[in-house]
């Protein structure tokens, strides 16, 4: 008997008892268990996308600890690369392969383990990288580990919260923007705990790495006590188990317009993907790093990031249900992403006037503050009401897979991000990010484009359901 058998379904009474749950704000309980645990795994993994452009620039790349590092010397052979460049190369292929693998995490569930095994398999992995980063020899070996273990993780709690709620549920997006709420406040708390743990001399980067695998593993402990309150499992075995649903005809358009839209997203996302990136290394050595008094490391501009995302995240819900309540109507997903769109491209050219005014000098902290709000609202307005429309017009027979599609855009993004954030050691600043501006502008136009194209079509999806 497997993991995913021995894990009892929810009843019927159960299920039922879960559609008209507002146990928590509102919504279903198991929206706040879901949140907390995707909050502890966010936590893990960006005090990893945090510290890790910074830890090789500045530490395992060095000549004095990259001589121990196993499978380092073919992996400069290979890329041809050092430094910076070779640091911004391995974090694009490491965060594209982290948004890959939960398409064949979401397979295995839907297939064969089920989501809770697979959710529950991949946080002991996750886990196990995340110590394992505490060995520089092991950091190869490190970064696999968190590779498997997000793809077991990622997509398959996404999709149960998507299961929390009926398929004319209103509720749906105002859950993921929670969710993404979630993330939020633990992306402001990781570079201010374990981003500052690694850039403190008086700790080190392996403290900040340990932080977040200790936080994993707290995680890992909520989900499995949430179990009663989530969506039965997936998958059914046995001699009287029903069987597997299949793809309906009229869903297959659907599912040919979503896979169009995965590489519009990877383009708009390429600014909001070079946070982590490039910009923590311009940060690192062209910010002034000073605000109202106090001296922070680079790291706390992600802090920054967050914590403005969190308050926009906030503000669009509000503004968007209040508009929605005074007119009765609001853009539809498509509308509110080419919304989205135009705030990031007035985002990139905040950082561009940044570099254009610094010259030489330093960047004054008035520009990256001005690019963090627009780009917030940009990412308000596109990242949670994206995944929505996902979950939305998923077939229900490939749900889990389709949210492992879905990061196929992240794919994309971080693997492009990847190559041009080489070029940051050798390009004119500027230019960099005017080049980030252009991907931007070039997702606002395509999103406009599918709206002309398929906005009937998912119009009608969303009328009938």
């Amino acid at each position: 008997m497997t993991s995913a058998e021995a894990t009892p379904a929810i009843e019927p009474e159960a299920v039922e008892r879960m559609a008209h749950d507002t146990a928590f704000l509102g919504h279903p309980k198991g929206l706040g268990y879901l949140g907390f645990v995707e909050g502890c795994e966010r936590f893990s993994y960006y005090s990893m996308q945090t510290l890790l452009v910074l830890y090789m620039t500045n530490y395992l790349l060095l000549p004095a600890h990259s001589g121990g590092v196993i499978g380092l010397p073919a992996i400069e052979s290979f890329y041809g690369l050092s430094g910076q460049p070779l640091a911004s190369r391995i974090f694009g292929n490491y965060t594209s392969l982290v948004y890959l693998t939960p398409i064949l995490g979401g397979i295995l569930a839907d297939r064969w383990l089920g989501r809770r095994a697979a959710l529950i398999a991949g946080g002991l992995v996750m886990s196990l990288g995340h110590f394992l980063m505490a060995i520089e020899s092991m950091f190869f070996f490190a970064l696999l580990s968190l590779i498997v273990g997000v793809g077991l993780f990622k997509g398959n709690i996404a999709s149960q919260v998507g299961e929390l709620y009926g398929e004319n549920d209103n509720r749906r997006a105002m859950a993921f923007q929670i969710f993404y709420i979630f993330i939020n406040v633990s992306v402001i708390v990781a570079p201010l705990t374990a981003g500052s743990l690694g850039q403190d001399p008086n700790w080190g980067w392996h403290y900040g790495f340990g932080l977040a695998g200790v936080v994993m593993v707290i995680g890992l402990l909520i989900y499995l006590k949430a179990l009663p309150w989530l969506p039965a499992d997936n998958i059914r075995k046995g001699a009287g188990a029903a069987p597997r649903e299949k793809v309906r005809p009229e869903e297959w358009p659907r599912l040919i317009a979503l896979l169009l839209l995965v590489p519009v997203l990877g383009v708009a996302l390429l600014t909001n993907q070079e946070i982590f990136n490039a910009y923590l290394v311009w940060a690192d050595q062209k910010f002034t790093l000073t605000l109202f008094g106090i001296q922070m490391y680079s790291s706390w501009m992600i802090t920054i990031d967050a914590a403005v995302s969190f308050s926009m995240l906030v503000a669009v819900a509000a503004f968007w249900a209040y508009v929605g309540k005074r007119t009765g109507k609001e853009p539809d997903e498509l509308g509110k992403m080419i919304i989205g769109s135009g705030f990031t491209v007035a985002g990139g050219l905040c950082l561009y006037m940044g570099a254009v005014t610094a010259g030489d000098g330093k960047v004054t902290m008035f520009w990256p503050l001005m690019f963090h709000l627009l780009n917030s609202i940009g990412f308000a307005h596109i990242l949670p009401v994206s995944l929505a429309l996902f979950t939305k017009l998923a077939p229900r027979a490939l749900n889990a897979t389709v949210v492992g599609i879905y990061y196929l855009a992240f794919v994309l993004a971080n693997y492009v991000v990847g190559e041009i954030g080489g070029w940051y050691s050798s390009m004119d600043t500027a230019s960099f990010w005017l080049v980030h501006v252009a991907s931007a502008a070039v997702g606002l136009v395509a999103f406009v484009l599918f709206k002309l194209i398929y906005g009937r079509q998912i119009a009608a999806h969303t009328a009938a359901s």
